[in-house]
């Protein structure tokens, strides 16, 4: 009897040990990144902007893809995932938007070592799926335009808003980045004449 339990353990050995290992399941990466199409404006003024940190509002700030299934609760997908963080990704894809642009002189990152004479601060309050009701990529930005003025007087320039809900094709991540692609690009888009309006009556920077 003991014989035969014992070749019994040293056959299911084998045989464990002969079944082939499987990698571990990784997740999908989607990139947000919308482009901008057309004519550039012609430069309203010589002094450049930097495009400031961006703040992005929880549970939206993770690299995980969000969905919204009741008014109070939201899910958090594991297995697709934003190739960057949302305030990186948005952040790379905002500076290159108002730099094709050509509103200022130059855009500049968040990265770079010069000092601001104007900046752009944005704070991203809504990004995720809704499929309370139908399928819908939501997006809704807050940018802050602001000059260098060492405490003298009130440095906001101007405060603008908005929102896009984009309706999907259907309900799969891909439909969602797209989704959230889109809603980007159009909210730039607005922006952009707005900030254009703003660039040509720019307050003096500091030292200037």
């Amino acid at each position: 009897m003991k014989r035969f339990i014992l070749i019994t353990v040293m056959l299911l050995t084998l045989v464990a040990c002969s079944l082939p290992t499987r990698a571990p399941v990784a997740p999908s990466a989607w990139m947000v990144a919308p482009e901008r199409t057309g004519a550039p404006y012609k430069p309203r003024t010589e002094y450049w902007l930097k495009i400031g940190a961006i703040s992005v509002a929880p549970p939206f700030d993770g690299r995980s893809l969000v969905y919204r299934l009741g008014d109070q609760r939201y899910e958090k997908d594991f297995y697709n995932v934003y190739s960057a963080i949302p305030a990186e990704m948005i952040a790379s894809a905002e500076r290159q938007w108002f730099n094709q642009a050509n509103i200022f002189s130059l855009t500049l990152g968040e990265g770079n070592s010069f000092f601001p004479f104007y900046s752009l601060q944005t704070t991203i309050n809504d990004f995720y799926g809704d499929y309370r009701v139908r399928p819908e990529a939501v997006v809704s930005i807050e940018f802050v335009l602001a000059v260098a003025n060492a405490g003298k007087g009130n440095p906001i320039i101007g405060v603008n808003r908005y929102s896009r809900r984009i309706a999907l094709k259907d309900n799969t991540p891909e439909a969602l980045v797209l989704g959230q692609q889109q809603a980007l690009a159009e909210i730039f888009k607005e922006y952009e004449a707005q900030l254009y309006q703003y660039a040509g009556k720019l307050p003096k920077p500091l030292g200037q």
